[in-house]
């Protein structure tokens, strides 16, 4: 296998109908690690719009049982591009998904600024710190494959572009990133699980690593403190060197799975992914969560 062969092997499918196989191969062959990190950096931003962040923290599942909300929603998202979206393994994760967003009162057009965080966070990663950016025939694939999760989530008007996708994302966080004491304390639970996943003498550089790679709106939403410049331009350094130096290695043979990861740690006897994810509070009807008059919050 030549070292660009996931990269050809992408290029000479058809992502108008393709869309699940390139997904594929970005997620488990090409990218594993590099798309992680950017699917859990689009999940982190959507903390910075109140309405989300406060949510997750008034559910107390993001400060509560972090770790394994963390991996609930890994492996819900993962199995329609591991078997597509007809089979009943994707079918049953969905089915999951929907059923926790029902509980709550999720305006449409907070589903749609998530959608468009899935799409438009990784290209920016492979962009800034990939071994390589994606090619026109991934980016198409992306939109296609994230507009037919849309589709089965229900959501409506999902952009069908890539730059409309990028205009959701910019315009919404432009107009709706603000601070919010519930959200910034989602915030720091999820960087404080972060930092577990490293051995402790690495634990608080990974935090200021972390804090390094994140946009000055997206700090200032959640009012961190900027570490110096020097740090952020290391940070930022080091992952465009690793992202070179892996333009070395052969191409992956074996599929990386979502539960392959060390990260994710709730389930080491296997799960049924009819259990994953939050369940209604028995004897209560409709949003177990309070908003303030007039809000709706997620």
């Amino acid at each position: 296998m030549r070292r660009d062969h996931w990269k050809r092997r992408n290029d000479s499918l058809d992502p108008a109908t393709d869309y699940v196989e390139i997904s594929r191969n970005i997620v488990m062959h090409e990218f594993p690690w590099d798309m992680n990190q950017a699917l859990s950096f689009a999940l982190f931003r959507t903390y910075a719009v109140p309405g989300i962040g406060r949510l997750l923290h008034d559910t107390g599942e993001f400060t509560g049982d972090v770790q394994k909300r963390y991996d609930d929603t890994a492996l819900l998202l993962e199995p329609p591009t591991r078997v597509g979206f007809e089979h009943p393994e994707a079918k049953a994760a969905i089915r999951r998904i929907n059923a926790m967003h029902r509980a709550y009162d999720i305006p449409n057009d907070q589903f749609r600024y998530v959608l468009s965080t899935f799409v438009v966070v990784p290209k920016r990663w492979m962009d800034d710190y990939g071994k390589r950016p994606f090619t026109a025939n991934e980016v198409e694939a992306s939109v296609q494959y994230y507009r037919t999760l849309g589709r089965h989530m229900g959501i409506k008007d999902v952009p069908e572009t890539y730059a409309e996708f990028e205009e959701l994302m910019d315009s919404y966080e432009a107009e709706h990133f603000a601070y919010d004491e519930g959200a910034r304390r989602v915030a720091d639970s999820t960087l404080a699980l972060m930092q577990t996943f490293y051995a402790k003498p690495l634990r608080k550089p990974a935090g200021l690593f972390a804090r390094a790679l994140m946009d000055q709106p997206l700090r200032e939403a959640f009012r961190y403190d900027a570490p110096p410049v020097a740090v952020q331009r290391l940070s930022r350094a080091a992952l465009r060197a690793r992202g070179v130096v892996l333009r070395a290695f052969p191409p992956r043979r074996e599929p990386k799975q979502i539960e392959d990861i060390s990260w994710i740690r709730s389930y080491p006897n296997g799960y049924d992914i009819e259990q994953l994810g939050t369940f209604p509070v028995p004897g209560v009807k409709g949003c177990p969560v309070r908003h303030e008059e007039g809000v709706s919050g997620p």
